[in-house]
């Protein structure tokens, strides 16, 4: 099914002889990484608070913890669409702009939530800050990708997705802080959500340093930028069906990994101290890093699908002890062998899904297919609550059943339909 994306002609994405003769070529290539490793990074931040405080939420509105988290259901589903949006931004005027935008508008509304006067602003403002936080992944993968070259994708790539974890560890230690956080009075998770808007200044950054893909401006200067996105779509319309399964898979075996571990698994079903969490949702995220880097250098030396496979496979037994052990060492040492499993194969997504992506809506269509698979999972959390419900009010059952199942559907989809992509070269147009 994935074979579709493949095709020999050259393009004009970077080449190894201009990247290793050229210092200012390398210069900007690093500059589009870092902005774009912060902004997935702080994106993940914004979202990530959420997961710590809904319980906190739900007291200040006076509404249900199975209301509160619709709210971390809104943001997932409401993703796809500005995945779309900001994509088609993308592909028409640039890459760099639009990021900008992007970027400030995720950081706007995160401010905006912690203001909130009621829960049904609240649900509103977390569903527009969905759709501002689906566009920030393709927007981003795409510039940095095509702005290396092909050898360096796969560890590029791992280093731009271990920005979700290091937001994730960055959440961790600002709940440590929390109780710290009341200003003027007010309950400590609008700080929370105050300090929320800090990536705002990420966008001065990007203004001053970051140029144009590359890729982008040979698109345009063939005037290639115009090309329709649904037009293209149906030329690849088995790649499509592939990625989107691919990704609903991914989707549930990220989220459904950490979303409700916190609160509802470390806090209210082991009833581990404030401190105890954080350091071990620290360790955990710690090991995500350490898995996105890793498996995305490994997938260039054995492929991506190959890499992708080995960690599904691996989290299996990395499972059993991060739901069913008891004793807070192995609990910490379950959650940062899954973390590596589940980030390590995630750190390939990046360099995957733009390989396989036709060149004219490479902005669009990774982070659109993404995004439909979030979309797919993004009651996640309300079907973990239901599990844990289902099963006495023991949470381990839904954890497990939902991480294990996600795993299987990866390595399944993966091996009966993907192909290995590391030797595809940047900015092929399928359309050609």
């Amino acid at each position: 099914m994935a074979s579709t994306t493949s095709g020999d002609r050259p393009d004009q994405g970077i080449a190894e002889s201009a990247w290793a003769n050229d210092p200012a070529l390398r210069k900007r290539a690093i500059h589009a990484i870092v902005s774009c490793y912060l902004g997935w990074t702080l994106d993940a931040f914004d979202f990530f608070i959420m997961v710590f405080v809904f319980d906190e939420v739900a007291r200040t509105f006076g509404v249900s913890e199975q209301w509160a988290a619709f709210a971390v259901t809104a943001t997932l589903a409401c993703r796809v669409f500005g995945a779309f949006v900001f994509g088609r931004i993308a592909d028409r005027y640039g890459r760099r702009l639009t990021l900008m935008i992007n970027i400030f508008t995720y950081a706007a509304l995160e401010f905006l939530s912690g203001v909130a006067p009621t829960f049904w602003t609240f649900m509103i403002l977390r569903a527009l800050y969905g759709v501002a936080m689906g566009g920030e992944w393709g927007i981003g993968a795409s510039l940095a990708l095509e702005s290396v070259p092909a050898k360096w994708r796969g560890i590029v790539s791992g280093m731009l997705q271990s920005g979700y974890p290091c937001g994730y560890l960055l959440a961790s230690l600002l709940f440590y802080f929390e109780p710290y956080l009341g200003f003027f009075g007010m309950p400590a998770w609008r700080g929370m959500f105050i300090i929320g808007a800090l990536p705002a200044f990420l966008v001065l950054y990007i203004r001053s340093s970051v140029d144009e893909s590359p890729d982008w401006q040979a698109h345009a200067e063939r005037g290639e930028t115009r090309i329709g996105f649904f037009r293209t779509l149906t030329h690849n319309l088995p790649l499509a069906l592939f990625c989107v399964v691919m990704m609903t898979g991914f989707n549930f075996f990220s989220h459904g990994s950490q979303d409700g571990y916190p609160k509802l698994y470390l806090a209210q079903q082991r009833h581990l101290s404030h401190d105890d969490i954080t350091l071990v949702m620290v360790i955990a995220n710690i090991g995500a890093m350490i898995g996105g880097v890793v498996v995305g250098l490994l997938s260039q030396r054995i492929g991506r699908k190959w890499a992708i496979v080995l960690s599904c496979v691996l989290a299996w037994p990395a499972i059993a002890i991060w739901a069913w052990t008891d004793q807070l060492p192995f609990v910490a040492l379950g959650a940062f062998l899954l973390q590596i499993c589940v980030q390590g194969a995630w750190g390939v997504v990046p360099a995957y899904l733009n390989e396989v992506s036709p060149a004219a809506i490479r902005a669009t269509f990774p982070g659109t297919v993404y995004q439909i698979g979030n979309f797919a999972a993004s009651f996640n959390l309300n079907l973990q609550v239901w599990l844990k419900h289902h099963f006495g009010g023991d949470m381990r059952y839904g954890m497990t059943l939902v991480v294990a199942a996600a795993a299987l559907v990866i390595a399944a989809t993966v091996l009966i339909a993907g192909r290995d992509t590391r030797s595809v070269r940047m900015g092929r147009d399928l359309l050609e």
